[in-house]
């Protein structure tokens, strides 16, 4: 966790209490890691001050930020005196924290998470998703949910697809978990949902042994998860294989455990496809009852460095 030098705080201005910022403040105190608050602000009667002249726009704008800043600060104080601060006039939240992590070097950010209601979620994305799909650095999405000492990191990981990526991102998964742990006092396990048999499959062939064939995916998914273990030396009680959806599985484990933290990797999907499939990450946000860490896979580019 070390690797985590520069954290990113996205603050909510609409709340008192921000867990983002109390999580950051955890971390920050186990590994020396630097904090920034950032607040992304935009106050929309402006696009309605056409008449003024561009000073007097300018003037309006920056009584804002101004007046937000010190709203911010005097929220940091009794809690911290090291965090930076900065407000940014923007009307698009997620675009202003993917490029301030772009062009400040930031290794992580850290946000808290809102309930989403699915079909909002499809017409009007929020910014979890939004930087979950775009951020070129790992998102921790914060609920309210204590890190106890001795608690429970889950890797969810994935080990239907066999080609290097995905075995490069299992990786990265369990070794960023490894190393948390430590900073944490925390015991790391691994959790994989397999695939059900296929209805279509019963119904066309009578014959079809169903028991069978989960017990052989089962089987094959047990085994593969368990040379990741031993790999990184986790012990095999540690390991979770389940017959489910990723989504269904991810969360009933990390509920069974009450694990105060759940790692995975997300493919970053954007456009039309994001939209109506969704990842793994965005469909457990909320059925997760604890944190979320979102990675991306090796070599990932932001598209809004093409932007």
């Amino acid at each position: 966790m070390k690797d985590y030098k520069k954290l990113l705080v996205v603050i909510d201005p609409t709340k008192e209490s921000q867990p983002a910022l109390g999580r950051a403040l955890e971390l920050s105190a186990k590994t020396g890691a630097q904090i920034t608050a950032f607040l992304t602000i935009y106050d929309f009667s402006y696009d309605m001050t056409s008449m003024l002249s561009g000073e007097e726009r300018e003037a309006m704008r920056d009584g804002v930020v101004a007046d937000r800043k010190q709203w911010l600060q005097e929220l940091i104080a009794p809690v911290a005196s090291n965090v930076e601060v900065k407000v940014i006039w923007h009307n698009r939240p997620f675009e202003s924290i993917i490029n301030e992590v772009m062009a400040n070097g930031f290794d992580m950010i850290i946000k808290a998470t809102h309930e989403h209601d699915m079909l909002k979620s499809i017409v009007f994305t929020p910014t979890d998703w939004h930087l979950l799909r775009k951020a070129p650095v790992p998102v921790l999405l914060v609920k309210e949910h204590e890190w106890p000492v001795n608690g429970k990191v889950v890797c969810a990981i994935n080990v239907s697809d066999e080609n290097e990526a995905n075995h490069k991102l299992n990786r990265t998964i369990i070794t960023t978990a490894k190393k948390l742990a430590k900073e944490i006092d925390a015991q790391v396990h691994l959790v994989n949902g397999f695939p059900s048999t296929p209805v279509n499959i019963v119904i066309e062939l009578p014959d079809f042994d169903a028991a069978a064939y989960n017990a052989s995916i089962h089987s094959q998914h047990q085994s593969r998860v368990h040379d990741l273990a031993q790999e990184f030396d986790i012990d095999p009680s540690c390991c979770h294989i389940e017959e489910g959806l990723a989504e269904e599985v991810i969360p009933a484990v990390a509920k069974r455990l009450d694990a105060e933290l759940v790692i995975l990797g997300t493919a970053g999907r954007t456009g039309i496809s994001a939209a109506l499939i969704g990842n793994t990450a965005e469909h457990v946000i909320d059925s997760l009852d604890c944190d979320l860490l979102a990675i991306k896979p090796e070599g990932y580019v932001s598209p809004l460095v093409q932007e």
